[in-house]
């Protein structure tokens, strides 16, 4: 299963998400491969900690060798990275995605990523593949959308988040009508929520009120989070006994 964690709205914990979702999935024992299409790269530093100075190689060098149609059967599994943790692989990020972007775009080149994903998926055996995107619509997560086969969709309790959503369904709506048939939202992953305050609970209520999928369980608010994103290393992993591990943990079980 390829998925895309997406959202256009920035902060609402996309990273935390991804590598926290992939981290208990490959807790499961569950083979796991994290995409990184933001240009910031947190994931890639999220995941790799100290070890993501050393990369060498990165997603950019694929995109490069689609300019220069050098791209072949492996370009993927070439720049795949081994995490420090069992099960779960990593294909980086790098500043250098920005500078090829505006290229990429006039090539029409959107859709090349979408195949390499369908054969690194059977050659190394992959049961998730999780694609973390930047925080827009752009050409890498136009990238990712074509070629997943789901859209997570991210919600931080925020009134201006409900928009955003909305946003978000148009755009897969578009995606699979021009380029992805299979596309479609598995679900919006509520991030964030504290149960004692009214308001996450008046939106999640109006949501569900909508009809969109709400994932369960919620994710709670914990400042435990900032100290993973310090420590380089997913919280499922620090602390696996914590409420917020176990809503992962649940969330994923759930996913599977």
């Amino acid at each position: 299963m390829i998925r895309a964690i997406f959202n256009q709205k920035g902060g609402v914990g996309k990273t935390s998400i991804t590598c926290n979702l992939a981290s208990s999935f490959a807790k499961m024992g569950r083979k796991v491969l994290v995409i990184d299409l933001d240009p910031q790269s947190n994931s890639s530093q999220y995941l790799l900690g100290a070890g993501f100075n050393t990369i060498n190689r990165s997603i950019a060098h694929f995109f490069a060798d689609v300019l220069s149609l050098k791209i072949f059967k492996d370009s993927l599994r070439e720049i795949m990275q081994v995490t420090p943790f069992p099960y779960l692989f990593l294909i980086p990020a790098s500043r250098e995605l920005s500078e090829l972007q505006q290229k990429l775009e006039t090539r029409y080149k959107v859709g090349k990523l979408s195949q390499a994903l369908r054969d690194l998926e059977k050659m190394e055996a992959f049961d998730e593949i999780l694609i973390d995107t930047p925080p827009n619509l752009n050409f890498f997560s136009m990238s990712a959308l074509i070629g997943a086969d789901s859209v997570l969709v991210p919600f931080d309790c925020d009134a201006f988040s409900v928009k955003a959503i909305h946003q978000v369904l148009n755009i897969v709506d578009d995606v699979s009508d021009d380029h992805n048939a299979n596309l479609r939202v598995e679900g919006v992953i509520i991030n964030q929520f504290q149960s004692q305050a009214k308001l996450p609970r008046e939106l999640v209520d109006s949501l569900t009120q909508q009809g969109l999928p709400i994932l369960a369980p919620y994710l709670s608010y914990s400042i435990a989070m900032k100290e993973s994103h310090e420590r380089g290393r997913p919280l499922v992993y620090i602390h696996p006994k914590h409420k917020l591990s176990l809503e992962f943990q649940n969330l994923a079980n759930n996913l599977c």
